[in-house]
Formats: structure tokens, sequence, C-alpha cells
């Protein structure tokens, strides 16, 4: 029987009803206690690393989150870690930079609602975590609602349901049904055989930007003057920048001249963005910002975030961020199904 770490840090998976709202309270062991079903899939250690809310979550819970994991996955087969549904996004996304090539299965999971309530999601969740945490594709994801997803491709878009989280730009890695992990066919074709090592530098001073008609170019030497290093702007469209009237060109130009690295890139979550199509997009990009692709914002702020953790060269964060480190998984074997 496969042996299996579950790291606890909080969320609404571990909330109980207290006198200013739902807060985390529920211990690792609390959790298991409500599944005894587990006791069948694996062999289980429960760890309590933190509590909290994860809209209070802070990267520096990221870097403990990903020692914790990095410590102790030559001990286990595989780890799952209970986190709140607000910003899981972020920290899985984190974890894949940070963990760099992991060798086996780093599964990310929560609930919309308690443990505790009768009807909750949680129980499939981490029932569906722990299938996939003792299967044969290594890699970091977030497991919720039947869905395998790649960590850095997973974004939370519904604030009540269920399904609560989508996969953005990139198919399934697999789905969890009827107790077994079915993996998605093809989905790891193209994975690089590059491996990256462990690294869980970064530096928070990444400012994201979301454009609106009329934003005011003044901003950017309020963002310079905050201190931060790196900035994610959202663009319309396929990453268009406003040229004309409240021209925001020349404060990027001005900001990057300076040594500040930018990444331009879509408000739109699916299928990316282009700024060589349009005059709008074609003019920030001659300017030297870094394209975002189809990358999610989550992954943009983290990788951003974990770049200037190595160096604070724009070339340097820019050849970072043009590197594939995360939508790379393993699979040892050859079969497209796992039964647990």
């Amino acid at each position: 029987m496969k042996k299996v770490l579950f790291i606890n840090t909080g969320g609404t998976i571990s909330s109980s009803y207290q006198e200013n709202g739902l807060t985390p309270t529920q211990s690792a062991e609390n959790i298991l206690a409500e599944i005894p079903e587990l006791k069948e899939i694996c062999e289980i250690d429960a760890h309590n690393l933190m509590s909290i809310d994860s809209t209070n979550t802070q990267p520096e819970d990221w870097a403990s989150i990903a020692r914790m994991v990095h410590r102790s996955l030559d001990q286990y087969d595989g780890i799952v870690i209970a986190h709140g549904t607000d910003t899981m996004a972020y920290t899985a996304s984190a974890l894949s930079f940070m963990l760099g090539t992991v060798d086996k299965p780093v599964v990310v999971t929560g609930s919309q609602v308690s443990i505790l309530a009768e009807h909750s999601d949680s129980k499939k969740n981490v029932i569906d975590s722990f299938l996939t945490a003792c299967g044969e594709v290594a890699g970091v994801f977030v497991v919720f609602n039947g869905k395998i997803i790649n960590g850095s491709r997973s974004s939370k878009i519904r604030t009540r349901s269920y399904n609560a989280f989508e996969s953005i730009n990139y198919p399934y890695i697999g789905l969890v049904e009827d107790g077994k992990v079915i993996y998605t066919e093809g989905v790891f074709a193209n994975r690089s055989t590059v491996r990256h090592p462990y690294n869980d530098g970064y530096a928070s001073e990444v400012f994201l930007l979301r454009l609106i008609p009329g934003t005011n170019p003044a901003i950017f030497d309020a963002i310079q003057g905050l201190g931060y290093k790196g900035i994610v702007i959202e663009g319309f469209g396929m990453g268009g920048v406003p040229f004309k009237e409240r021209s925001l060109i020349s404060k990027i130009e001005e900001l990057m001249k300076d040594g500040m690295s930018i990444v331009v890139t879509t408000q739109c979550p699916y299928e990316g963005g282009d700024l060589t199509i349009y005059e709008v997009g074609q003019k920030v990009l001659e300017k030297g910002v870094i394209p975002g692709y189809d990358m999610t914002t989550e992954a943009l702020v983290t990788k951003m975030m974990w770049a200037l953790g190595q160096t604070t060269d724009p070339a340097g964060v820019a050849k970072i961020m043009a590197t594939n480190y995360a939508d790379e998984v393993s699979l040892p074997t050859d079969t497209a199904t796992a039964s647990l």
C-alpha cells in the first residue's frame, strides 16, 4: 500500500462557524477522521503546517509549503495539500515553479463547503486527491470536482458552485470517476525531458494592473514609487495597450529603461493573447515587454515573483518567463488509465 503525506494549511475545508464567520479550526487529523474510506486507499501521515483562510496567504506561505513538500517527497509516494480555494490557483502555480521537476504527484485540493457540513464537496475532493496522489503521473495538480488540473493552468472561476475550478488553455490531466483515475490520452505526448531544480526564491514586489478605458498613465509613477520590481499588465483583447489619448506606452518605456520587468497579457481567460496582431499590441511589444501568451494571471504573477527571486536583470527575467517549467508532467507507464 502506498504512503501519502497529508498537509493541512486551512481554508474552507477546515472551517467552522465562529463569531465572525467561517474560520479554519479543524486539524488535518480532524479532516481525515471524517473520511474513514481513505484507509482503504493508502497509508497516511498528517501534518498541520498552518491554519489560515487562503485570502490571508502570502508568498512566504508558498515557500513554506514548497519546503515542506521538497523535504518530504523522498519519504512518500505522493502528497496531498488541503488549501483554501480563493488563492489555491496562486499556490498551485507557485509550487509548480518552486518545486521544479517532481517525480511524484503533488496534489492541492480544498472545498466550497466545510468538511463538517452534511452536503460538503470536501469528501469527494479529498478522496479524489488521494487517488491521484497514488497514481502514476507526477507533477503539481489541482484536483477538484473530479478534475485533475495542471497546477499552473488552474483558475477559480466560480465562487459558490462545486465545479469552481477550470483548466485554462490546457487539457485536463485527467478525471476521477467511480474511484478510477483516468488520464487524458495525448496530454503527455509533447512533454519535455528537461529537468528543473528546486528553488523557492521569490520577490513579492510584483504589481498586477488591469487596464480600463481611461487608465491614468500616472499610475505607473505610483507603482514605481512603491518599490515594485515587476508589473503584469492585463491589456484589452489580444493584449492591446492604449497609445493615443492617455497613452501608456511612454510610461511603460520609462519604467523598462529603469530596469522594471513588464509582462503584457490579455484580460480574457481563454485562448491567450498575441501582441503581434494589432497595432495596439505591436506598439508596446516593440518597447520590449514580455508577452503573456496563454498563461493564466495566477501563473504569470507567481512566475514573475519567482523569476525576480532569481535575478533582477530584465533579460534574465524575460528568459525565465519564456521557459516552460510547469506544463511538464511525467507518465512513467504506457497505460492511460489507473484503477485504484
